[in-house]
């Protein structure tokens, strides 16, 4: 294994940086930096929805004035100490994200190929163009170096430009970055420092990272940097507290991974969650409003899961399911006797939820004169069954749920004011997932995994065009919609293979795809257009001589008709590339 260069010395550059495999007994390789069409190839610009994704995550674009105007903001306002602590752990959460995305599109690939998707990243995402100067990975036994040169970094850009040159380095984000990129990927603490930057008059950024304990004792000074909590002050953990990277990456995963059982990344979802969340100990009435298939029931159960009522039952009764003439019967309970076929007597759904929860879902639907009955069992919380004259009391909490305007119902007379403002004391809007897109892709893999174990099958993921009509389609069944057409799609692909468009859009569902493609010049292209000639409208695979056709076309194209150039592009040589020209009679 190489020797560890000193981190505050410059060492001069290496014309081929070097790798130290993975495992005992690694030896040291020679390497180059990976292609990144991999990568760009998982960006996607959807302008009519105000939308960047890269992979599954939702990105923006943001003026590097804007960058220095809100550190600046945050230097003057909370004081340099407390405005880089935040930068950073802003950093530090973009890192761990993209650590996941590399797993997920690399982890195959080898170490090095494998991490160097983090330093391809910030530059596919416009921060900076990283250059490896040094790099050692040896994850089994733990041990890490990383040098990097950072060329024409945004943040320091951003910094020189509000306060020119001074005497510290100034690129917090990018450090807090590879802090979190490299811990995710090495499963332990790896700390990085900045040791020359543009702030300080260098002509170019560089930054080295290795194991925390490798610092020494000064690490605290930048550990501190990296705690969650006070923003101002910061005190030693104990001994037995998880690691800074530990409660961060903990705090990065609760945003997916929730006590609601669910899934969700969005403002929309989140905003949910906090308000079920806030009325959960409570015991006032909800009323769960959004359309049909959002998930409506889904969060009324994790309202009582997390209510003080959650070791009592939790009824859940569709009223558009009951006949009217058995409303009555249903929820107040029966006598024997008490009608004709009444051969026993039977507790309704009020009754059976004594002390718990009754969740009434399409409340909309009920006879304005059930709503009559109902309303007086709320308000005095007894209950008559049909044909017994003993009065009952129920202790139960009400949570209701509709996809009707009950405010318009109220107007035109056909659901009652006053239990309209019984229900109505908590209300909770769950938005349609049209509108929190962010979440389409974690729902995605959370039915295909939850269906591919259901079924017994092996399912790889969804490819690129299948991700993009899925995130374009307008889902009008929502969330139950889209796990009916992943668990279809799951049962219609082959086992080990992935799902494609021809698996999950069978019956006639209208989709379309509006994002846009990068092009290797970095120019943009509709993704409609980026798919191959020849597929057969269901999404099959074309032809080979079409795919041959049109990659001879795209080289043409790109090397504005240059033979030569064309044939660099593709790894050929220029006579072959005629001969296929003429093959597939494209004219040059």
């Amino acid at each position: 294994m190489q020797t560890i260069p000193s981190p505050v010395k410059r060492v001069a550059a290496k014309t081929t940086p070097r790798l130290v495999g993975t495992g005992s007994g690694a030896e040291i390789c020679e390497f180059r930096v990976p292609e990144i069409r991999d990568l760009a190839n998982r960006l996607r610009f959807a302008p009519q929805q105000g939308r960047i994704w890269l992979d599954d995550q939702r990105m923006m674009l943001m003026h590097v004035s804007s960058l220095g105007a809100l550190r600046q903001e945050l230097i003057e306002s909370l004081g340099a100490e407390t405005a880089r602590g935040i930068v950073t752990r802003i950093g530090y959460q973009a890192g761990a994200c993209d650590a996941e995305m590399a797993k997920k599109l690399r982890s195959s690939c080898g170490s090095y190929n494998h991490f160097l998707a983090g330093p391809q990243l910030v530059s596919l995402e416009g921060i900076v163009h990283c250059e490896p100067l040094a790099l050692e990975i040896d994850v089994g036994s733990g041990h890490y170096f990383g040098d990097f040169a950072l060329i024409d970094c945004a943040e320091a850009e951003a910094h020189v430009a509000r306060y020119g040159i001074g005497e510290e380095p100034s690129c917090w984000m990018l450090v807090g970055y590879a802090c979190g990129y490299t811990s995710r990927f090495m499963g332990r603490p790896i700390l990085w420092r900045e040791i020359e930057c543009k702030a300080m008059g260098h002509d170019r950024c560089r930054v080295v990272g290795r194991p925390v304990e490798e610092w020494g004792d000064d690490a605290r000074e930048d550990l501190r940097f990296l705690q969650i909590g006070d923003f101002v002050k910061w005190t030693p953990a104990p001994p037995n507290c998880p690691a800074p990277h530990a409660r961060v990456a903990a705090r990065a995963a609760a945003s997916q991974e929730n006590t609601f059982g669910m899934v969700g990344i969005s403002g929309g979802f989140n905003t949910v969650c906090h308000l079920v969340k806030k009325v959960a100990p409570t015991d006032a009435t909800v009323l769960f409003l959004g359309e049909s298939g959002v998930g409506k029931e889904i969060f009324s159960q994790n309202l009582h899961r997390l209510s003080k009522r959650a070791k009592a039952p939790f009824i859940a009764v569709n009223c558009a399911a009951i006949p009217e003439q058995l409303v009555e019967s249903e929820l107040f309970g029966v006598e024997k006797g008490g009608y004709t076929g009444a051969v026993a007597s039977r507790p309704g759904r009020l009754e059976r939820a004594d002390g718990g929860t009754l969740f009434l879902d399409e409340i909309g639907t009920l006879s304005y004169t059930a709503q009559g009955k109902l309303l007086r069992a709320l308000q005095e919380g007894e209950i008559e069954r049909v044909g017994d004259t003993r009065v009952r009391k129920v202790d139960v909490r009400i949570v209701a749920a509709t996809n009707v305007n009950l405010c318009e119902a109220v107007k035109e007379g056909t659901f009652r004011e006053d239990l309209y403002y019984r229900l109505n004391v908590f209300p909770i809007r769950v938005p349609p997932l049209r509108d929190r897109r962010d979440d389409i892709p974690l729902l995605m893999n959370w039915f295909m995994q939850r269906t591919a174990k259901k079924h017994g099958k092996t399912v790889t993921g969804f490819r690129e065009r299948a991700v993009d009509a899925m995130i374009n389609y307008s889902w009008p069944g929502n969330v139950r919609e889209m796990e009916n057409i992943i668990e279809r799609a799951v049962i219609l692909a082959d086992d080990g293979g992935a799902l494609d468009i021809s698996h999950l859009f069978t019956n006639g569902e209208d989709f379309h795809s509006n994002t846009f493609v990068m092009r290797r010049n970095g120019g943009l292209l509709p993704a409609a257009e980026a798919h191959l000639p020849g597929e057969a409208p269901e999404g099959g695979l074309p032809a080979l001589a079409d795919t041959e056709a049109r990659m001879l076309r795209l080289a043409l194209a790109e090397a504005k008709g240059n033979l030569s150039l064309a044939a660099r592009l593709l790894s050929i040589s220029r006579p072959t590339l005629a001969y296929r020209l003429r093959k597939h009679k494209i004219e040059a």
